[in-house]
Order: structure tokens, then C-alpha cells, then sequence
């Protein structure tokens, strides 16, 4: 059982939304916010990634540049670009990404139910990145970015969710650089609102697919609110966090690809030596992308060379969810005794590619110095739920969903 809530948003105006909407901030570098929001005074990464207002040399954790989001997140406000609804709502967000459609509900998730673990975590988080969201969350006094949840599918709210679209106009429309089609619906009806508030009740477990930082980050600037509130009720506003939440089977997950910058100061043939001790070498023969077919199996891009690497079938632990993750398997016989990467989530000489960027990107990185480039089989949204179930959380970098939610079309003030 979870509680959700509809809430007053702040979001643009009609004639805003495509101009606002932007990526994710943690989907890009700051150099590539700057060059993304040229031209566009409208960009949310005005206010997600405040330092590209700033000067080129400004620290991004700075205290300056939550100043900055503060104070163009009003400007937005006082310039009309954002209006406020007069009314508590809940959202229809449907997202169309090459005839693939995922339509989810926008609604304000309990902190307690994060806290006591009804909304269900796969991923650890890092204190500097819980940090930045806390100071942004508090500084704004609003969740920017919407959390991204999931839940086994549910026929009862998709009737009603379908129901909706088809005898209402919708609020927003629009078609975004990358081709994706995003378009919201407005739930103003109290019934509505009420029949899917109860029928949340009745859903038996929440996951997290994404924005396991944000959602920390909520629960933490709402405990230190609470602290400092002489008379807490629990019903405020900081009590909630914002949430879009789809059912699993519309949820797509790519590859989430590993590059490293060197091979740990071994000699190309003395890495394959001791790749063979773990795992089957085959140099690909093909002349198209190379394509994995099935689990346990990586491609590896090295001296301008597509290799596949098939992992001995005696060495997966097919008793444990998280070690037969092909990101476990990876980095437990590959990235760690031979390559040296310790900590996937600190260490400086290993980088993340999201599948969307194709097969080009890891050769293009590897031929313009990184050394060596793995190939994934996409993680489901069975193992993540699966693990999820079981408490435990799978490596680090080991999804990438898309379509990626777009933040700025809904902001939830918490005071």
C-alpha cells in the first residue's frame, strides 16, 4: 500500500512547454548543458543546472549556483513562463519514442513510504550527488525533477487512464529534438482523482526505476524540514515528493555501456590471456553492428576490433539474482581482477555510455583515447523488481531507460 497525493503545479504555460522541457540534469556535462540551452532562455537547465548561467570556472556544488536555480526558477514565475494551477491535479504523461508508448500518472509520493521502504530501492547513492539535490530541493523550496516509479501493471488504471484521454483534450503536445512525442492530459475530476488515489493504495509494491538521488534527497530535506517545524502536522507539502509512475510493461531499458581508459598495465595480449581464463574469445565477423543475442555474452571494441566474450557457463551464479546480472558478471570476472576497477562508482578510469548512443559512440571514444569499450545485454525490468523485492540493489549504471522524462513540465512547491 502507498499513499500518493495530487498538487498544485507549477508548469508552463501553454505556450511553453517544448521550449521548457529539457533532459534530465544528470544525463549531461555542464559544457553540454551550455551548448544545448543556446539560443533557448526557456531551457529548464536554466534552473536543473544553474552554473551554465554562471562563469565557465564556477564549481557546480558551489552555493552560488543554487542561488542562481532559486533565482531563475522566480524569474520563470514572475515572467509568466510558469503558471500555477489553482487547483490540486494529477497528470496523465504519455511518451512516444518510435511508435513505443509509455504512459505514466504524475503525483506527489509520500517520503515515509520511501523511508520505510514501500517504494522500493535497486541502487545505492552517493553522498555528493545526495548533497547537490539536497541544497537544489531546499534552496528552490521545490522537487524540480520527477522521480521516475514503477509498479507491476494494473488493468484497472489503465481503463481509467485511457478512459480519461480519450474524452479529454490535452494540455500539452509536443515533439522534442531527439523525436520523442510527449504529451499530458490535466486530471482535475475529484472522482478521477480519488478512484486512482485508492486503487495506488491497492498496488503491493512501488519500484524506483529512476532518480534514486532525487528521491533520497526529497526524504532529506523533508526530515530536516520537520525538524525545524515547531508545529508538524505531516500533511505539508515537504512531506511529498514528485512522482511520475508507469507500469512495467511499458518501461524499455537499453544497454548501459562500460568504457575504460586503460588496460591496467597490461599488453593487448597479455589482457586476452587473461580474458580467456574466465570467458570465450571470438573477434566478430560481421559486417553489420554487432548484435548480443542472449545473457552472459559482451561485446568488446579494442584497437579498432569487435570482439564477443562469452562468460564460462560453470562461473554464473545462477542462485543469486544480483551476481548472474550481466553487470555483476562483468565486473566480478573482467573490470575488477584484471582491469583494476575497484569501485565502478568512483573510480576515475572507468565511464558510462547509455545504449541510445549507439555502437558509434564507443568507437568513436575508444579511438579518440579510451582503450577499451564493453557492449551490454540490457538488464529487464523483472531483474530490477526481482532484486528490488529481495532488498538487495544491483551495480551501479545498470539501467538505462528510455524514453528519458523531461523535468520542468511539472515543479511541486513544498511550502
Amino acid at each position: 500500500m502507498v499513499c500518493i497525493k495530487a498538487f498544485k503545479a507549477v508548469r508552463p504555460s501553454e505556450e511553453f512547454p517544448d521550449k521548457v522541457a529539457a533532459l534530465p540534469y544528470d544525463v549531461m556535462s555542464s559544457e553540454e548543458a551550455r551548448i544545448m540551452v543556446e539560443n533557448n532562455p526557456y531551457s529548464f537547465l536554466h534552473i536543473d543546472k544553474a552554473e551554465i548561467d554562471l562563469g565557465q570556472d564556477t564549481n557546480p556544488y558551489d552555493k552560488i549556483v543554487y542561488e542562481k536555480a532559486k533565482e531563475n526558477l522566480n524569474d520563470f514565475i514572475d515572467k509568466g513562463i510558469f503558471v500555477k494551477e489553482n487547483k490540486e491535479c494529477l497528470y496523465v504523461y504519455r511518451l512516444i519514442m518510435q511508435g513505443r508508448v509509455q504512459t505514466g500518472i504524475v503525483f506527489c509520493a509520500s517520503v515515509d513510504d520511501y523511508i520505510n521502504n514501500k517504494i522500493k530501492k535497486h541502487e545505492h547513492t552517493r553522498e555528493e550527488k545526495e548533497i547537490d539535490r539536497i541544497n537544489h530541493v531546499d534552496y528552490c523550496n521545490a522537487n524540480t525533477g520527477p522521480i521516475f516509479l514503477t509498479y507491476k501493471n494494473s488493468e484497472e488504471i489503465n481503463l481509467i487512464v485511457e478512459q480519461w484521454i480519450n474524452s479529454n483534450e490535452t494540455l500539452y503536445n509536443f515533439k522534442s529534438e531527439d523525436e520523442i512525442t510527449h504529451i499530458v492530459w490535466r486530471i482535475e475530476n475529484e472522482e478521477v482523482v480519488n478512484k486512482l488515489i485508492k486503487l495506488y493504495e491497492n498496488i503491493p509494491e512501488v519500484y524506483i526505476a529512476d532518480g534514486h538521488h532525487r528521491c533520497a534527497s526529497a526524504a532529506k530535506v523533508a526530515t530536516i524540514r520537520r525538524n525545524n517545524k515547531v508545529n508538524f502536522k505531516g500533511h505539508e507539502e515537504f512531506n511529498y515528493f514528485l512522482s511520475v509512475a508507469f507500469p512495467h510493461k511499458d518501461l524499455y531499458i537499453m544497454d548501459y555501456n562500460r568504457i575504460v581508459e586503460d588496460l591496467n598495465g597490461l599488453s593487448v595480449k597479455q589482457f586476452l590471456k587473461k580474458i580467456e581464463e574466465k570467458f570465450s574469445i571470438n573477434i566478430y565477423q560481421g559486417t553489420g553492428p554487432i548484435a548480443l543475442i542472449k545473457r552472459g555474452t559482451f561485446g568488446m571494441y579494442l584497437e579498432q576490433q569487435w570482439y564477443e566474450l562469452k562468460i564460462k557457463e560453470d562461473l554464473i551464479n545462477k542462485n543469486d539474482l544480483v551476481k548472474s546480472l550481466d553487470v555483476s558478471i562483468l565486473q566480478d570476472y573482467l573490470l575488477k581482477p584484471i582491469l583494476g576497477i575497484q569501485d565502478p562508482r568512483k573510480d576515475k578510469r572507468i565511464d558510462f555510455v547509455g545504449g541510445i548512443r549507439g555502437l558509434k559512440e564507443l568507437e568513436k571514444r575508444v579511438d579518440e583515447g579510451m582503450k577499451v569499450a564493453f557492449l551490454m545485454y540490457p538488464t529487464s525490468i523483472e531483474d530490477l523488481m526481482s532484486i528490488a523485492d529481495i532488498d538487495e540493489v544491483m551495480p551501479p549504471k545498470s539501467t538505462w531507460f528510455e524514453p528519458k522524462l523531461r523535468s520542468g513540465l511539472f515543479i511541486h512547491e513544498l511550502e
